[in-house]
């Protein structure tokens, strides 16, 4: 059993958030989670409301925060092209500003933090399958740039504080992650697939569908971030988490069908600009400092992933 640590999850009501909140409740460390409701949700975390050690607070990394505790995990921020879009200034500020009040909180309270980076600082990447060390191919006056050269420039920080103070950082760099409670109007292709596959709408996808992805099941990336978190201050990241296998959109779209037997029809519409082309990880780095690999197959996370949305749509109809 853990230590009782006390942790802060910022966006911790987010989807990738909650899941964090769950997992560590369960092996005994207090939670509190700070979100600002803007793409997460308090169903999310409504099952954990009367839980002894979990409390709850509204709060905006864009302002410093003031609490106590011994690690911090920064995921708060929109990270679905439709939500960082929305307001692209509030996405650069959460990333830069709320970055710059998480690493100074970790400061005061020699605290160990842990940023949720992304695959997107690669942007369209030139080299494939990406690795750490490959510094990216990104735009950055584009409408995704709000987003990639937010989480490039968090990374920054990151290590600045690092190298100036001696900060106990973790950066990892997440691919592609799917699973229950992600948002349904969040524009990502798994949600967006399952939604209009359960209504029997048209499926869409854009250019021809044979840009690919790689989809790692929400508990995979949740047991690579925990590893990083407890690995020893040597190990500072950044590392990439995510599941190797890659399939193109239009792969995608057809196992969706299959898995809920739908009668949706496949409907192509023009490519959106700086979309990735391809994006896959290499993961040789998380496979030997932390001996983590995904082991969730497509099919699998995709039942589970179903499941969760039918019964939402089902309640909220």
């Amino acid at each position: 059993m853990h230590s009782n640590k006390r942790i802060l999850v910022t966006g911790g009501a987010g989807f990738l958030g909650s899941h964090l909140c769950d997992r560590l409740l369960a092996r005994g460390d207090e939670v509190l989670c700070a979100d600002n409701f803007f793409t997460g949700s308090r169903r999310n975390v409504e099952h954990l409301i009367d839980h002894k050690r979990f409390e709850l607070m509204r709060h905006d990394v864009t302002f410093p925060l003031y609490v106590e505790v011994d690690e911090i995990y920064n995921l708060a921020c929109p990270a679905s092209p439709v939500h960082y879009q929305h307001d692209p200034v509030a996405t650069t500020k959460v990333s830069v500003h709320g970055a710059i009040n998480m690493l100074g909180l970790a400061k005061r309270v020699k605290a160990k933090i842990l940023q949720a980076s992304t695959s997107e600082v690669y942007g369209d990447p030139s080299v494939h399958p990406q690795t750490e060390d490959y510094w990216g191919n990104v735009n950055p006056i584009g409408i995704r740039s709000c987003y990639d050269e937010g989480k490039r420039c968090a990374e920054t920080l990151f290590f600045d504080y690092w190298r100036q103070h001696q900060l106990r950082i973790k950066v990892m760099r997440i691919f592609n992650t799917y699973g229950p409670r992600m948002h349904p109007n969040d524009g990502r292709v798994v949600s967006n697939f399952i939604v209009q596959a359960l209504r029997g709408e048209d499926i869409t996808i854009y250019g021809e569908g044979d840009q690919t992805r790689s989809f790692c099941y929400v508990d995979d990336l949740l047991d690579g971030m925990i590893r990083l978190m407890d690995t020893g201050d040597e190990v500072t990241g950044p590392i990439n988490i995510g599941n190797p296998n890659e399939f193109t959109i239009r792969q995608l779209a057809e196992r969706v069908i299959a898995l809920t037997n739908s009668s949706s029809k496949l409907v192509f519409k023009p490519l959106p600009s700086d979309d990735p082309r391809q994006r896959q990880p290499d993961i040789g780095l998380a496979q030997r400092v932390l001996g983590w690999q995904p082991t969730i197959e497509l099919d699998e996370g995709l039942g589970h992933t179903i499941r969760y949305f039918d019964a939402l749509m089902k309640e909220t109809a």
